[in-house]
């Protein structure tokens, strides 16, 4: 049987599902993307994203590629409607297009753009709820600014990322190319009662946007000097920053290709 490869961009409300990548007793937005496709090609269809998501976290252009059998001659909006009918409403394919067979929505990504949503209200809206992390009080955005300067840049991001397991954090931090990142930029931006900081950067390790952006608040709340969060990325060798933002402000916005 000869196979199409296809590139899905995938949008989802992180809060039903436990992330991202299929895992064992769990239920997650690839196990029913690659359900969905079971279903309207009668074949095993496995779905490669461009990066895990953990439970919680939303996406508006999560990308993806999968083998279809190339008998299935679908167009663009055929796949779209095809497979949106068999999938939760939390979860949309936003475009379909057929691609090189060698596309990799993983390993040929060049950069990503996340998005973190702090409610700043004194009461959290309910329409919020899930989707920003309430964060009400002072919130100094000099100070703010200023740390995301620190941030912006190459760096070594062993204290502001999280071990995934499978080897000691002493092995892992002796990978220091594999936990180099490039930021290209991080913005403040005020939206009325959201405030938004976005994350550019060439890639990104797990739990490294939310750790950067609550240690970012850490600094910002005046409980962390600028001095600290310049140490995390100026010294790998010490302890790792325990300010990790909440899963429900976080957004995978864009992923880009060469």
């Amino acid at each position: 049987m000869s196979f199409r490869r296809l590139k899905l961009t995938i949008a989802y409300d992180g809060r039903p599902w436990s992330g991202w990548q299929s895992q064992a007793n769990s239920v997650t937005v690839q196990d029913q993307v690659e359900t969905a496709l079971r279903d309207l090609t009668g074949a095993q269809v496995n779905v490669q994203g461009s990066g895990r998501t953990d439970a919680g976290v939303h996406a508006v252009a999560q990308v993806a590629h999968a083998d279809v059998p190339d008998a299935l001659k679908m167009g663009r909006d055929a796949w779209v409607r095809a497979l949106n009918v068999r999938l939760p409403q939390s979860i949309r394919i936003m475009d379909c297009e057929e691609t090189a067979g060698d596309f990799h929505a993983r390993f040929d990504a060049v950069g990503k753009i996340y998005c973190y949503r702090l409610w700043r209200g004194e009461v959290m809206s309910p329409f919020e709820q899930g989707r920003a992390w309430h964060l009400y009080g002072a919130l100094d955005l000099d100070l703010l600014h200023h740390g995301a300067g620190i941030l912006t840049g190459t760096h070594n991001f062993a204290r502001l990322s999280a071990n995934r397991g499978g080897m000691s954090e002493d092995e892992r931090r002796e990978d220091a190319d594999g936990l180099t990142r490039t930021v290209r930029r991080i913005d403040i931006i005020p939206e009325g009662g959201v405030l938004r900081i976005e994350f550019e950067g060439d890639g990104f390790l797990y739990k490294m946007v939310r750790l950067m952006t609550g240690s970012l608040v850490h600094v910002a709340r005046g409980r962390g000097s600028l001095q600290w969060l310049s140490d995390l990325v100026v010294d790998p060798s010490g302890l790792k920053s325990n300010q990790c933002a909440p899963a429900d402000g976080l957004y995978l916005m864009k992923v880009f290709y060469a």
